[in-house]
């Protein structure tokens, strides 16, 4: 499933808002899904699965720039979406989730021409036992920041995902022909922003995150039995 969306972001390079964003790091790893095959099956699924839902470089015609292009990537501490029943950290809690799998960008500029960056976004999005139906809205953003991670502009956008019967995993792609970032001046290059994706995420789900944390099958387990043997 292919999404398109095209962006023009109104911030003129050496304006600075007062929003500082947390410590960043390139997110990649496979989505959160239940009852797929199994060793080499398994991976040559995922593989195929992810080749057909992601085109990645290939998708991008190669653009001729006049410097570097922004850095693309995900925001570690939105990077996942991952919601819990009650606040149980458990694979057994688990309703909707949701991975930003990968990301592949490329940038045009020249003389006193803004920059124009292209960017494919591959979504690993899962249905958990306690997710209720079988359709779901997720919330990303994608926000331009200069190089001292102060935000210059930010973007907010809804992927609704209905997911087949007998599936409890599907992958999106959102292909974003045109992030437009203006220059100040022509001196200006791509290498002093950089563009962020991140889902919308509670606070809870943010420090889950950063802590690097993943589903704990016997946290449920474990609280049950501490309590039996509290009891007299």
């Amino acid at each position: 499933m292919r999404r398109l969306r095209s962006l023009v972001f109104a911030a003129a390079a050496g304006y600075a808002a007062c929003l500082a964003l947390p410590a960043l790091a390139q997110y990649g790893g496979p989505g959160s899904g239940h009852g797929r095959p199994q060793g080499d099956d398994q991976e040559a699924a995922k593989k195929k699965a992810r080749d057909e839902a992601f085109a990645g470089p290939s998708a991008l015609p190669k653009l001729a720039n006049a410097g570097p292009c922004p850095f693309v990537k995900s925001l570690y501490d939105a990077a996942r979406y991952v919601e819990f029943r009650n606040g149980v950290e458990a694979s057994a809690a688990v309703g909707y989730t949701g991975e930003i799998d990968d990301v592949v960008a490329g940038c045009a500029y020249k003389g006193a021409e803004p920059i124009k960056v292209r960017a494919q976004i591959l979504f690993a999005l899962g249905r958990g036992p306690q997710a209720e139906g079988r359709s779901h809205t997720y919330g990303y953003w994608i926000a331009v920041t200069d190089r001292n991670h102060a935000v210059l502009d930010k973007q907010s956008f809804s992927l609704p995902v209905t997911f087949p019967a007998g599936r409890d995993r599907v992958l999106v792609t959102e292909t974003i022909p045109s992030i437009v970032i203006p220059r100040a001046t022509t001196t200006v290059s791509g290498g002093n922003f950089e563009v962020l994706i991140g889902f919308d995420v509670t606070p809870g789900m943010a420090a889950f995150n950063r802590d690097g944390k993943r589903f704990r099958p016997n946290a449920g387990e474990t609280a049950t039995a501490n309590q039996a043997s509290a009891t007299p």
